[in-house]
């Protein structure tokens, strides 16, 4: 089983809920194993105190033009939605931050000019708690700006016969989205001011978008303040 824990925003205490949600499943005699998904701030460990014994690295693929085979035709920048190449009169230029790997670029070229070399984006490392929790995180390069390939490493590793809690990252962008994705449920995190029901609401839209069964932890509760309940309801 797969229990997602997102936020719309940071600082709802997400963290918090994955980490007691695991600590409360694993005193009840379940097997559990934690994902932070929070790759570009993973933090979950400062409070389950895991060992880790494991690291692997982790990469994207980028292209690397031939400069004797390219004709300098443009296909392959036409080509790429996201900017990562540009051809010019004096050769080519590749920004490998923009690439998705998406494999495009080779595929349009009529002179086998476009070939890969790997880039390294992040580790992944996996390690247990004193009390038994398998943990594993994945850990973002500085500066790289794709989470997603980081959070399908650290997801890969779910155990099929545990309760795997995900830690997801805040927001509503890509990463989160990659991270919810094929949960069994999802537990969204919210507090009771006018900026947490604003982001509930998109993370609630993704949910439902996700075809994922969710719930809502209001966190920090106001019983002065009902906007989240009364949306809830």
């Amino acid at each position: 089983m797969k229990v997602a824990v997102a936020a719309g925003k940071g600082g709802t205490g997400k963290t918090m809920i994955a980490v007691n949600l695991a600590l409360a499943l694993s005193a009840g005699g379940s097997r559990v194993r934690y994902l932070d998904l929070d790759v570009e701030e993973p933090n979950g460990g400062l409070f389950l105190s895991p060992s880790f014994e494991e690291e692997a690295d982790v990469f994207m693929r980028v292209p690397v033009i031939d400069e004797a085979r390219c004709d300098l035709c443009g296909d392959c920048a036409r080509f790429c939605a996201f900017g990562a190449l540009s051809i010019t009169p004096r050769g080519s230029m590749i920004f490998p931050e923009l690439c998705h790997d998406c494999g495009g670029c080779q595929m349009v070229c009529r002179r086998d000019a476009v070939t890969w070399e790997k880039r390294h984006i992040g580790i992944v490392e996996r390690g247990r708690t004193p009390g038994g929790i398998d943990v594993i995180q994945g850990k973002l390069d500085v500066g790289e700006p794709k989470a997603t390939p980081v959070i399908h490493a650290v997801k890969a590793l779910a155990d099929p016969l545990a309760v795997n809690i995900l830690d997801c990252g805040p927001g509503t962008g890509c990463a989160v989205m990659a991270s919810v994705r094929g949960a069994d449920h999802c537990i969204l995190v919210t507090e009771p001011t006018p900026f947490g029901l604003h982001d509930l609401r998109m993370a609630g839209r993704m949910v439902r978008d996700l075809g994922v069964d969710g719930s809502v932890v209001i966190n920090k509760d106001d019983p002065q303040e009902t906007s989240v309940r009364d949306f809830c309801k």
